[in-house]
């Protein structure tokens, strides 16, 4: 049995979600069915946690057991034949048998992008929220600083209260939150690094930044928000198409 290790990147506007489900396309399932083509057997493919409808990513990282003996290098080539254009495989390669895409992360990084320019370009639209409205960016990066380190992040969990892992804790260690201007593209760039994330949470922090930055909201609100652990203290959910998985590492 060999246990391979693949990168991927796809486009996740016209997919609900990462997570494979009976009755809608998802980017698990979408994979999984390309697998079994190939090989001619059912495969389950693990992936490093469940990105919701709408979000992309860069740098989705899964794994899946075979007793195929195709080479990794025409599994790549093959795969990306078989799979649709918005889903594409980066990489894949040999793993440790006990190598588990999801239970042994250490870290992922989400990538949120905010357009301030007047008009979105067509090209564009699929992957950033569109806010072409005042912001004091200035306000919002301080506010975003306010979320690293060890915190209870019930008021920005999902109504449901679900976790990428399954863990039942609300306690997230974040170890970099950071917002970027880019002038040159009138893009604003939210980068938050954790050890794990809840359902909807960087959406939610993110909802909660632009309520600061439309001046709802005062930086340091960001603490009593956190020690209220109350959702309906903190901002909107922000819309999905502006975020995207960008990294995934490993011990």
């Amino acid at each position: 049995m060999r246990n391979i290790r693949l990168i991927l990147a796809y486009d996740g506007t016209d997919f609900h979600g990462w997570q494979r489900q009976s009755a809608a396309p998802t980017v698990q399932g979408c994979v999984e069915e390309a697998m079994q083509k190939l090989t001619g057997a059912a495969a389950q493919v693990y992936g490093s946690g469940r990105t919701d409808a709408g979000v992309h990513a860069l740098h989705q990282v899964a794994n899946f057991q075979t007793v195929s003996p195709i080479p990794c290098p025409n599994l790549l080539k093959a795969l990306n034949d078989l799979l649709p254009p918005t889903v594409r495989v980066k990489s894949a390669e040999e793993a440790a048998p006990t190598f588990h895409a999801r239970y042994d992360v250490r870290s992922k990084t989400y990538r949120y992008r905010i357009l301030q320019a007047p008009v979105c370009p067509p090209f564009l639209w699929r992957f950033v929220y569109h806010h072409p409205y005042l912001l004091d960016r200035a306000r919002m990066a301080e506010a975003a600083q306010f979320f690293q380190g060890e915190h209870d992040f019930s008021s920005f969990a999902g109504a449901d209260a679900q976790e990428e892992g399954g863990s039942p804790s609300m306690v997230r260690a974040i170890f970099r939150s950071r917002l970027l201007w880019r002038p040159r593209t009138s893009m604003l760039v939210y980068e938050v690094t954790s050890t794990g994330f809840l359902h909807h949470m960087v959406r939610n922090l993110v909802g909660t930044l632009i309520e600061v930055g439309r001046g709802k909201l005062a930086p340091r609100d960001v603490l009593r928000i956190l020690a209220a652990r109350d959702r309906t203290q903190a901002g909107p959910t922000a819309p999905a198409q502006g975020l995207c998985l960008v990294k995934v590492e490993y011990a």
